[in-house]
Formats: structure tokens, C-alpha cells, sequence
């Protein structure tokens, strides 16, 4: 019988919340250790001890020096990720990190580099890779069913915006919320994004354009394999959270629709209805968090690459500079110009 992974999990906010208790509840093949937040509340401090976690602390060293954890899930601020990434291989452990490592292309480098010398693991967390539909999508290109691909088309919109104080330091749409779709694209399309040509306007709400982004955003896209592709992003969508994608090749099309709470549709004189799309991605993806996770830690336990590394979320990271610098400036942007300039 293969010994359970010993997880400590740093940051217990809203995803730290979501990891600890599926790794406590869900995936039996893990064992929640710890869990650390530099402001654990006396709230956190009661969840935790809930849920049967060994070691409660406001100092993450706890769970990184503890020699029965083995792997690490990184949930804290994101200005916290590199650092707490290159601690956690410092130590020897293997890490699962939320996306993105960080906003700095050379910390991202400098973790990606302190994992390769430890020799550990390190998964990003892309969930969107294990979500039931999505992941049939890619089943079917590569079974060929689809044959080559031609276009990549990604659908992702949010029920409501972010408050104008969270955008001015999130990155912007394209790292905050795209980076995402990036992934999904490249993902889909099975390489690597070449170009990207973006558009974008502040259309929901203009206290987002006064913190310096958009909240409406369309960005074309070039393969590797001379596909092509096309993302929406839009910060609110009245009717719920919006996402869909397809790919559509030489021998076919794949799509995928909204998540629905049911497939009730209502035939009636005044018309035909149905439900909206699950509300929000802790609804839509709440198997894929789990998914992710136990694919974790099947990858430590059978020493096998993760499905989403951290070249992956460097990557992504290229693709979401390269448009911002396309909005800005007007005109395509190659990953290539983007990757020469750090």
C-alpha cells in the first residue's frame, strides 16, 4: 500500500479553504498535516483543528521545517508565491502553487530554477485542465477524432466585476483572468502559442478603467501548429458565469457548454427556459479542484511530470504580457519579442 502524502497547505483564504477541505473530505490518497496563515483568525484557527490538521499556525517555516510533510499547497497572496515556492524546494518539498507564481517574469524564473535544482515537483494550479468537459474536448483531438486543428475558440465571463481596489493589483484582465484561457488555448490546441493580437474597453464598470485596465477584452491567437484561436473575456455577464469552449478541426468540431444546476428546459406558450450557468468557478469547477489535486499527488507518488508545470505558468504568464503590450500598443505581439525581452 503506497504511504499518503503529507500536505501542508499555507493560506486560508478562499482557495486555501477550498484545497484543505478537499484534501481532508475527498482524496483519500492525502493527508492534510498542517495549515498556516500569517493572519489566522481564531475562525481559521477552529476550521482547521476541524478538519484535523496536526500542526495550526500563523508561521508557514512550521509546515516547511516539519520533516513528515512531503508536499506543500501554496494558497497565500500572490506576492508571496515565488518566494514561498523556492522555500518549499529549499526544503525539499514538492509543491502544488495557485496561479500566478508571480507578476515578475524573473521570480517566476528563480522559482522555476530552486525547483529544478531541488529536483521536486511543481504543479500550477490550472484547474481548468480537469474539468469534466474540457477535458473530453482534448480527449477527442488527440484520438484524432477532430483531426487537425484549425481554430480554438474559448468563451470566459464573469457573473460580477472584482472590486476596482483588487484589479489595481491584480495584474490586469490578462494576467488576473485570461491567464486562464491561455492555458486552455494552449492546452486545447496541444502547443504553443505564437502571437497575440488583443482589443479591449472598459464597458462594465469605469472605476476599473480608472485603476488602470479593461474589463472587456477579445484576443487573436497563432499556434504553433498554424491553428488559430480567439478569446472573449468580459468581467460581468448577467446571466451567470459563462464558459465555453471548442475546438474545430479538419475532421471536426468538439464544444462545450455551460454547467447548468440542471437540464430541465421549459416548453410553455410564453416561450422555452432553462436555468443560467452555474453561478461562479467555486460551483463550476468544484471537481476540477479536487481533480487537480489528486492528479498531484498520483504524479509524487508514481514520480510522473504533473500535467501543468511550471514552464506551463510561464507560458501563460508570456502570453497574458504579450497582450497587454498588443493593447497597449496596437498591434500583434509574438511571444518570441516577449521571451527576448526578459
Amino acid at each position: 500500500m503506497t504511504e499518503k502524502l503529507k500536505i501542508g497547505v499555507i493560506g486560508a483564504g478562499r482557495i486555501g479553504k477550498i484545497h484543505a477541505e478537499n484534501i481532508a473530505r475527498f482524496i483519500p490518497q492525502v493527508k492534510l498535516e498542517g495549515i498556516a496563515d500569517i493572519k489566522l483568525s481564531a475562525e481559521q484557527d477552529s476550521w482547521a483543528k476541524g478538519l484535523g490538521a496536526r500542526i495550526v499556525s500563523r508561521d508557514p517555516g512550521e509546515i516547511l521545517n516539519d520533516p513528515h510533510i512531503n508536499a506543500v499547497v501554496i494558497c497565500s497572496s500572490t506576492d508571496t508565491h515565488a518566494d514561498l515556492t523556492i522555500k518549499s524546494a529549499g526544503a525539499g518539498k514538492h509543491i502544488f502553487c495557485e496561479k500566478p507564481i508571480d507578476l515578475s517574469v524573473p521570480k517566476v524564473k528563480s522559482a522555476l530554477e530552486a525547483v529544478r535544482k531541488a529536483g521536486v515537483k511543481l504543479q500550477i494550479g490550472f484547474n481548468r485542465r480537469f474539468d469534466h468537459n474540457f477535458a473530453r474536448i482534448r480527449e477527442y483531438t488527440q484520438a484524432g477524432a477532430i483531426g487537425g486543428v484549425h481554430i480554438v475558440k474559448i468563451t470566459s465571463r464573469d457573473p460580477a466585476p472584482p472590486p476596482p481596489e483588487y484589479v489595481a493589483v491584480s495584474g490586469g484582465i490578462f494576467i488576473d483572468m485570461m491567464i486562464h484561457d491561455f492555458d486552455m488555448a494552449r492546452f486545447q490546441a496541444g502547443c504553443g502559442i505564437t502571437e497575440v493580437y488583443s482589443s479591449g474597453a472598459c464597458l462594465v464598470d469605469p472605476e476599473i478603467g480608472k485603476a488602470g485596465d479593461v474589463d472587456t477584452a477579445l484576443v487573436s491567437l497563432k499556434f504553433e501548429n498554424g491553428a488559430i484561436g480567439v478569446i472573449d473575456n468580459s468581467r460581468k455577464a448577467v446571466y451567470g458565469y459563462d464558459q465555453r469552449v471548442e475546438v474545430f478541426g479538419s475532421k471536426g468540431s468538439a464544444a462545450a457548454e455551460n454547467d447548468l444546476p440542471n437540464t430541465v428546459k421549459f416548453s410553455g406558450e410564453g416561450g422555452v427556459t432553462q436555468e443560467k450557468p452555474l453561478y461562479f468557478f467555486l460551483e463550476r469547477y468544484k471537481q476540477a479542484f479536487i481533480d487537480e489535486m489528486i492528479s498531484f499527488a498520483e504524479a509524487v507518488a508514481r514520480d510522473k511530470p504533473v500535467l501543468v508545470s511550471g514552464e506551463d505558468g510561464l507560458e501563460d504568464m508570456y502570453a497574458a504580457l504579450a497582450a497587454g503590450v498588443s493593447l497597449k500598443e496596437k498591434r500583434p505581439v509574438t511571444i518570441a519579442e516577449i521571451r527576448a525581452s526578459y
